[in-house]
């Protein structure tokens, strides 16, 4: 813990796990694994290290993730420096506005929990020639994995050196680790020429991707299915789907693209927006801060409130329509107004004593749809 860091100091600390570290006597302790809703449903494990796991890590990735970067393709946009999923939105969006349209948009069952260790190994062992490095991250591998059984309190440890699979989602080096397995996808279908064959391009997140063709989309599948078996990876059948972009919409990283029109013509363009489930989850959000049961000063309620819509504003303001925003800003109204009565003990709805001028203004909530977009949409032929 941070207190036991402290209480012992901090530089003989660091000096003790350099001393593990060159005399070789370094062991990772347990990864404690805990679950974590997800957004379609289900839960999603993420594997903890401990503090002094995670600060091995951290140093190992300054000094692997350079090497690394040089290596990994143009298409790869997750858990790189200076690329972000907006980055891959943009070029998603850029792509089916030039008439890559039939998409393929895939899923890869457990990705982080299927990279089997020896074909990993191999991949980074490529690149990184000193063992003693090899050695730490087989180490990190095969990791034992901590649960604790939420009914009797039991702790159980598995994983370990049986492990043969998985890199745990929560680990500060897992993820580009998880970058290093998909670049032998990625390159595979660099050099294989898969862009000039299926007259396809894709466009991947870590673990989540899709492959945009003209006209291919079904060929591109099924090259792809065989691939990741090889790789021991799966695409998750009931997930994967064959979409074309200009009569209907898929869903890429919170985002929505595909058929919009505007409002004011009825004309059609190829855009992108946020997904309904993106919008589900924000409105989900801001009702869990605005329960009747929360007590907090006004103040500090607006302020976690504002924090919340401005994070996703600025996620969303790629290319964005009104509409979506124009609705988010009267969910929140809403929500809002309903509070400030129920506190106030105001009879009625309180739309006189709470009016949108009053909440936007010198009660400050933030209003989305004042604030600007960043890209165009592109006019669908």
């Amino acid at each position: 813990t941070f207190a036991a860091i402290e209480a012992s100091g901090l530089e003989r600390w660091l000096a003790g796990l350099r001393e593990e570290l060159v005399s070789k006597a370094y062991r990772p302790d347990p990864v404690r694994r805990v679950s974590i809703p997800k957004p379609d449903g289900g839960e999603r494990p993420l594997g903890i290290p401990t503090i002094r796991d995670r600060v091995v890590q951290t140093a190992a990735k300054l000094v692997l993730e350079p090497i690394f970067e040089a290596d990994f393709e143009d298409s790869a946009y997750g858990y790189r420096p200076a690329r972000g999923a907006v980055d891959a939105v943009k070029e998603v969006h850029r792509l089916i506005c030039r008439g890559y349209s039939d998409v393929v948009d895939a899923d890869l069952s457990r990705y982080f929990d299927s990279i089997p260790h020896d074909a990993l190994l191999k991949s980074v062992a490529r690149r990184i020639v000193d063992r003693h490095v090899l050695r730490l991250i087989k180490l990190w591998l095969k990791a034992p994995i901590e649960e604790w059984d939420e009914g009797d309190g039991t702790r159980r440890i598995g994983g370990g050196k049986g492990n043969t699979r998985g890199t745990p989602q929560g680990g500060v080096a897992s993820p580009l680790l998880a970058n290093i397995y998909m670049n032998r996808f990625l390159k595979y279908w660099r050099l294989t020429e898969r862009s000039e064959v299926f007259a396809a391009h894709v466009v991947s997140y870590a673990d989540d991707f899709v492959i945009l063709s003209r006209g291919c989309a079904a060929e591109a599948l099924a090259w792809t299915t065989a691939v990741m078996t090889k790789l021991g990876l799966t695409l998750n059948e009931a997930k994967t789907s064959l979409r074309n972009a200009r009569q209907e919409r898929f869903d890429f990283l919170g985002y929505s693209f595909g058929p919009h029109r505007y409002k004011a013509n009825g004309k059609r363009y190829l855009g992108a927006s946020p997904s309904k489930k993106s919008v589900q989850r924000l409105k989900t959000t801001v009702g869990n801060l605005l329960v009747p049961g929360n007590n907090e000063p006004w103040p500090e309620v607006r302020d976690t409130l504002n924090r919340v819509l401005l994070g996703w504003s600025n996620y969303f303001s790629y290319g964005t329509r009104r509409a979506p925003l124009r609705g988010v800003d009267r969910y929140v109204y809403e929500r809002v107004r309903d509070f400030l009565v129920r506190r106030h003990k105001v009879a009625g709805r309180g739309t006189k004593r709470f009016s949108c001028d009053v909440v936007y203004g010198e009660r400050g909530l933030l209003r989305l749809e004042r604030l600007p977009l960043k890209a165009p949409s592109c006019a669908s032929r």
